[in-house]
C-alpha cells in the first residue's frame, strides 16, 4: 500500500491527506492533532523510510531563505516522488499581467519562498504554486459574517485564488505527473472587491464602502497583499496533469460554502 509522508499538516495538507486516505493511501504527517513531532528525528526518519511519497507544506524559515524540511531531513529524501506546496507569490508584481510556470521568479516580496521553491525543483519535486487559498471556515463569507470584510479602492488590482478542495485534487493528479512546477489557480483572476461583493450578495447584506488602505487600517502584512498585482495561468496543470478545478471561479466556490 502506498504511503504519503506529509511535513506540516495544516489547512491545505489536511484536505490532501483526506483525499489520499479516501483512495486507500496511508498518510503519516508532522504537525498538530497527534501527528509526529517534526523535531523527533528518529521517528520522522523511520516514517520516511516506510513512505513511498513525500509532500512538504512547511513554509520557509522566517529568518533566512532556508527550507526547514530540506535542512533537517534533506539527506533522507531519496524518494521517487517529492511534492512541495509553494506560492504564486514567487512571481512578484506584474502589473496585472499573466504569469505561467515559465515566468521569472524571485523578484517579489516572497524571496525566501522563491529560494525554497527553487531548491525543491532542483530535487526533482512536483512544486504546486498556490495563490490565495479559501474554503470552509476561511473565505470572504466568513469575513463578511464577522465584520472584517473590506473593499479597497485600487482600480485594476486583481488576484488569483484556489479552493482548498481543488488543491487536493491537483496534488492527487500530480501523483502521476512529471516533476516540475504547476500553478493551481482557478480560471478567473478577479479583484478582492468583486469577491467581497459576491459574498455579500450571497448573504443578503450590503457590501462595505470603498476605502483607502489608510482608512481601512490595514496591517503591514495586509498591505503587502495589495503590493502585487498579477493573473496566474493554470493551463500547464490542465494539460499535463489532467486537472480541472471543481470550482472554476470564486462564484461557484463561494456558493458551495454558503
Amino acid at each position: 500500500m502506498a504511503q504519503m509522508f506529509i511535513f506540516g499538516l495544516g489547512y491545505s495538507a489536511k484536505r490532501i491527506a483526506a483525499a489520499l486516505e479516501a483512495r486507500g493511501w496511508q498518510v503519516v504527517a508532522t504537525g498538530s492533532d497527534g501527528a509526529l513531532d517534526f523535531a523527533d528525528g528518529d521517528a520522522v526518519r523511520k516514517a520516511l523510510g516506510a513512505s513511498s511519497h513525500v509532500l512538504s507544506s512547511v513554509p520557509p524559515d522566517r529568518n533566512s531563505d532556508n527550507d526547514p524540511v530540506l535542512e533537517a531531513y534533506g539527506d533522507a529524501l531519496d524518494h521517487d516522488w517529492l511534492g512541495y506546496l509553494s506560492s504564486t507569490g514567487v512571481y512578484g508584481d506584474t502589473g496585472g499581467a499573466w504569469v505561467d510556470e515559465g515566468s521569472p521568479t524571485g523578484g517579489g516580496r516572497r524571496t525566501a519562498r522563491a529560494a525554497c521553491d527553487a531548491q525543491w525543483l532542483a530535487r526533482g519535486a512536483r512544486v504546486f504554486r498556490l495563490p490565495g487559498i479559501y474554503g470552509p471556515g476561511r473565505s470572504a463569507l466568513d469575513k463578511v459574517r464577522d465584520g472584517s470584510a473590506h473593499r479597497i479602492d485600487l482600480p485594476g488590482q486583481v488576484f488569483s485564488r484556489i479552493h482548498v478542495e481543488d488543491i487536493a485534487a491537483g496534488v492527487v493528479a500530480g501523483l502521476d505527473g512529471e516533476a516540475g512546477a504547476y500553478n493551481l489557480g482557478d480560471d478567473l483572476p478577479e479583484s478582492h472587491n468583486a469577491v467581497t461583493t459576491e459574498a455579500c450578495r450571497l448573504l443578503g447584506v450590503s457590501p462595505p464602502p470603498l476605502q483607502t488602505m489608510d482608512e481601512a487600517g490595514l496591517s503591514p502584512m495586509a498591505r503587502g497583499f495589495y503590493a502585487e498585482n498579477r493573473r496566474v495561468a493554470n493551463g500547464k496543470a490542465k494539460r499535463i496533469l489532467g486537472w480541472q478545478p471543481r470550482y472554476p471561479t470564486y462564484r461557484e466556490g463561494l456558493r458551495s460554502l454558503v
